[in-house]
């Protein structure tokens, strides 16, 4: 059961900057070490640091609000059932995300969250749809939210908050579902 437990929210993974894994830091100025990027400001050319990693152009992130909400919580640890900075999961961070980004709630859990979208296929997903993965069998126990370019922002168990890639053979093979919110 405790090995459930900690894969529930996150796996071992690194950060990613473009379409490399590494750890470092990134020519564009994000550490890809999620636990040095706390603090920073998606302002300015902080947004262009996030078009760098994502593989798109600074027009393309429409919704600045989004990637300051990020800036604010990356490298938070995980924390099972937590809400805040010190410590959060996966899905306390999807509903945070959603509510003060969209203005929309979420239920609590990413199994119900998964109950609750339209799903869409892969090739589907905008920037704010959430993206569902089953590390412990066949219900939906982790949860994030899709970027551009197979990216997702999430919680990992070892990392806390950071940018992955869905298309990571990790990920990939415990992902189930994906869709825009019912709300």
């Amino acid at each position: 059961m405790a090995v459930f437990l900690l894969a529930s929210c996150g796996a071992k993974r690194k950060v990613l900057h473009g379409n490399r894994s590494h750890h470092g830091t990134t020519n564009t100025g994000i550490p890809t070490d999620a636990s040095d990027a706390r603090g920073k400001s998606v302002s300015g050319s902080g947004i262009d640091n996030y078009a760098a990693i994502l593989g798109v152009s600074a027009h393309d992130l429409d919704n600045k609000s989004l990637y300051s909400f990020i800036d604010k919580w990356l490298g938070s640890p995980h924390r099972l059932g937590g809400t805040q900075p010190s410590g959060i999961d996966c899905s306390g961070f999807v509903g945070i995300l959603y509510r003060e980004v969209y203005g929309k709630n979420l239920p609590r859990s990413s199994r119900d969250m998964g109950d609750h979208v339209k799903r869409k296929y892969e090739r589907q997903l905008k920037e704010g749809d959430l993206v569902f993965f089953s590390f412990g069998g066949r219900n939906i126990d982790h949860v994030g939210v899709y970027l551009h370019n197979n990216k997702f922002v999430h919680v990992s168990t070892r990392r806390g908050v950071i940018i992955s890639d869905i298309k990571d053979n990790w990920y990939y093979k415990y992902f189930v579902r994906a869709g825009t919110p019912k709300i």
